[in-house]
């Protein structure tokens, strides 16, 4: 949906997605019905909110950039109830919008320059939600469904998955894209777990552990962990103290946690 007035801000991490056909395998996929409580993050210039409202009936956004909120305005008049929402993603209140029993379907290209921290920020919303697609850099979704042993596994990793099952579902190349980033993107769906897969007394004490072994992953889990465990008590999680972080799955990071307590 080019043609607009509107020059991406790179402050705001703006790549307006333009590619109909990919937009509309999005939207084959997300599989929106009129009953669905979903809300849109970015949603810039309309490009998946139009399709989105024709499916649903209506829709909440959440859009930072007030210089654009007439244009959306303007190109979705017709198609539904668009709800928007003048704000910071980073800042918002995702679960103070469910309202009733319905939980919220989630969906947006993602600023690359905020994804990982709106991801745990919405995290914390985890409760609220049925599922998350997102457009995120091809690199970010490597992460999300990475395992322990991978290059790519990390803290996002372990914290993702112990809230939601991860799907990759396709890659997107940069010319789907206005301006054309300099990098691959991926679309991805992140399922919050009616039961999580491994059992943790306090979630923050996960955090906690996973936070720490994975800001020096070079390091053992001896060194990574010092001051928060001892070796004694890695022993007793299981694992053994001269592993690295990254060789660590989730229910070992659990064991760790347990540990903790």
């Amino acid at each position: 949906m080019s043609g607009s007035g509107h020059r991406a801000r790179k402050r705001f991490g703006q790549n307006f997605l333009v590619d109909r056909n990919a937009i509309a395998r999005m939207v084959r996929i997300i599989d929106p019905k009129p009953d669905d409580h979903l809300v849109e993050i970015g949603p810039g210039l309309g490009a998946l909110t139009r399709p989105l409202l024709e499916a649903a009936g209506r829709l909440e956004a959440v859009e930072l950039d007030r210089d654009l909120l007439g244009e959306l305005a303007a190109r979705t008049q017709d198609a539904g109830e668009l709800t928007v929402h003048q704000g910071d993603a980073l800042r918002f209140d995702f679960a103070a919008l469910r309202t009733d029993a319905r939980p919220l379907r989630i969906v947006g290209n993602l600023p690359y320059n905020i994804s990982t921290p709106l991801i745990f920020h919405l995290l914390e919303a985890a409760d609220a939600i049925a599922d998350m697609h997102f457009t995120l850099q091809k690199e970010v979704v490597d992460r999300l469904a990475a395992g322990a042993g991978d290059d790519a596994y990390g803290r996002l990793s372990v914290m993702v998955q112990y809230h939601c099952r991860v799907e990759r579902l396709f890659d997107i190349p940069p010319g789907a894209f206005r301006p054309i980033p300099k990098v691959d993107s991926a679309f991805v769906r992140l399922v919050p777990h009616q039961t999580r897969p491994v059992e943790v007394a306090d979630p923050a004490l996960l955090a906690r552990v996973v936070a720490q072994a994975f800001s020096q992953r070079r390091k053992t889990l001896r060194n990574a962990l010092k001051g928060l465990l001892d070796e004694p008590a890695i022993t007793a999680a299981g694992l053994d103290p001269a592993l690295r972080p990254e060789q660590v799955d989730l229910a070992g990071f659990a064991a760790l946690a347990g540990q903790l307590r």
